[in-house]
């Protein structure tokens, strides 16, 4: 059974082991900034007892766990309903994961009980996306609604690359072309105005399957979405190295399940390769409240 009162109580200074050595400054949970993602089942299988493993060593560092490529729907409901309970009792948010889209092919009845399902077996983020479907803007603003009406939040997602999500390779994803970032942005403030919580950035397209980071892009978006809004997907630790050194610790980041102790040892400062090593800080006034 998992240690739930672990997960429930604050961790104080003192349990952290090697106490003495300073860390960054960090938000406690629920963060608002500096929020890590990690993807669940997908890339490998993922049980309780794996996941305890991860949320009773790093869980103080987890915000969210993200299921990907709709792997719940092949996971008996009972071990499904098992990994989100455990989520909850490290004060770890779960999220859905763009199945959405496969799950619009299916119809509006089929939506409808989507939602349902969710919130039956207590999913907090319906993460709703198009990388691979076309689908009218005023349509996913409008799911967008009816999921909050559900009581779940929603994260959206947007993207400079139709076909993202699915490991396509570069020359298929070049084919397609790039769209037009400012397009992106519209479309996401559009989710915010709606009452979406946080928009994710897909990577491809941007830094993930292209011969050259589109690092303007990035920069597009921040400057018209804010840091605390937006989340990324870093697919590579060269990629979450690269947020973390030009962002700060506080950028919010979506990675694999594999690389959450060294992106928090990234945000933490105390350790990460030649070019971050040492200069990566936060700065808390202890002289204001």
């Amino acid at each position: 059974m998992p240690k739930k009162a672990i997960g429930k109580l604050e961790r104080k200074e003192g349990d952290r082991a090697f106490s003495f050595i300073p860390l960054n400054s960090r938000e406690s949970k629920p963060r608002k900034i500096g929020v890590t993602e990690m993807r669940g089942p997908y890339y490998a299988p993922m049980g309780k007892r794996y996941l305890e493993d991860i949320l009773e060593t790093m869980g103080e560092y987890v915000d969210i766990l993200k299921f990907a490529g709709g792997s719940f729907s092949l996971m008996p409901r009972k071990a499904v309903k098992g990994l989100i309970d455990l989520c909850h009792s490290y004060n770890v948010k779960v999220d859905t994961g763009g199945f959405i889209e496969h799950v619009l092919t299916q119809g509006p009845e089929a939506v409808g009980r989507y939602i349902e399902e969710c919130k039956r077996l207590e999913f907090d983020i319906v993460e709703i996306s198009s990388g691979f479907i076309s689908v009218p803007a005023d349509n996913l603003v409008r799911l967008t609604e009816k999921v909050q009406k559900a009581g779940l939040k929603v994260k959206a997602e947007v993207g400079v690359q139709f076909g993202a999500g699915g490991a396509s390779k570069v020359e298929e994803l070049e084919a397609e072309g790039i769209s037009d970032p400012d397009w992106a942005i519209q479309r996401a403030k559009r989710h915010l105005d709606a009452g979406a919580y946080m928009i994710m950035i897909e990577s491809e397209g941007i830094t993930e399957s292209v011969r050259t980071w589109r690092t303007d892009v990035i920069s597009k978006m921040i400057r018209e979405l804010g840091l605390e809004k937006t989340m990324f997907e870093a697919a590579e630790p060269d990629v979450f190295s690269w947020y973390i050194k030009n962002y700060g610790p506080e950028v919010n980041l979506f990675v694999d399940h594999s690389q959450i102790v060294q992106l928090e040892c990234l945000r933490s400062g105390i350790w990460g390769t030649k070019d971050v090593w040492g200069r990566v800080l936060t700065y808390k006034d202890s002289s204001r409240k």
